[in-house]
């Protein structure tokens, strides 16, 4: 059994498959069609109305929002809702700050569904050395920037992979633990490279918590090697 993936199986039933292929094997369901029901009908989409909703104010509540600073130059934040799965922000945050996610790459990124990180090895089998969690499933939609976790087919084997969704799919309610939303910079989670994985996977070079302060990571541009300095180099005449 792959550790720490998301299963195609988890849409119709939980069975086991080679790889994160959470919806692989569906047909892509039309995204303005079913982002439209979402956003037009939140309480069709969300019929828990004792959760505490999402709070899209990048001001408000700096130590539960997570700032991913990607490698294509741009920061996402992220509001955690420790109010639907406390011990599955608590373990982010925690890891964050360990700076356990930095150089991480998304290594499973299916256009349409869902983009998936949070794997150090970037195979899809890897976690954190922290055990796993019980599983926190709430009934919180799964919504265009839903952050869930990524798990195996055993409901507790969460650990530190997640997955950030591209469009709504409710499929996954109830089944893979919802924590949060990204709340700004949507377009650069749609900029992250597609791929199984990505021929050039898009990396997080930092993620931090909004309260500690951090400065975002920049992309680094690669400086190519000095070469060597020979004695022949240093004895050939001075061309005028």
């Amino acid at each position: 059994m792959l550790k720490r993936l998301i299963t195609a199986g988890a849409i119709t039933a939980l069975a086991t498959l080679p790889a994160v292929s959470l919806a692989q094997d569906e047909a892509t369901p039309a995204p303005a069609a079913e982002e439209a029901v979402a956003e037009a009908t939140p309480e069709a989409a969300a019929p828990a109305r004792n959760y505490p909703q999402v709070n899209f104010d990048q001001s408000a509540d700096p130590e539960n929002i997570l700032l991913l600073d990607l490698s294509n130059g741009q920061r996402v934040p992220i509001r955690l809702m420790a109010e639907w799965a406390p011990a599955h922000v608590e373990r982010v945050k925690t890891l964050a700050r360990q700076g356990f996610y930095d150089g991480v790459i998304f290594h499973r990124v299916i256009d349409g569904f869902m983009a998936q990180t949070g794997d150090p090895t970037g195979t899809g089998q890897g976690g954190s050395p922290l055990a796993d969690l019980q599983a926190e499933f709430n009934p919180m939609p799964h919504l265009r920037g839903t952050i869930s976790m990524a798990r195996a087919q055993d409901k507790n084997s969460a650990n530190s992979q997640f997955f950030i969704v591209f469009y709504p799919r409710f499929s996954l309610d109830k089944n893979y633990t919802n924590f949060g939303r990204v709340i700004g910079n949507m377009a650069a989670v749609d900029a992250i490279a597609r791929g199984e994985p990505p021929a050039n996977p898009t990396r997080i070079l930092q993620a931090s918590i909004a309260a500690d302060g951090k400065p975002q990571a920049m992309p680094q541009a690669e400086v190519a090697p000095a070469a060597d300095i020979t004695a022949d180099m240093l004895s050939a005449p001075i061309e005028e």
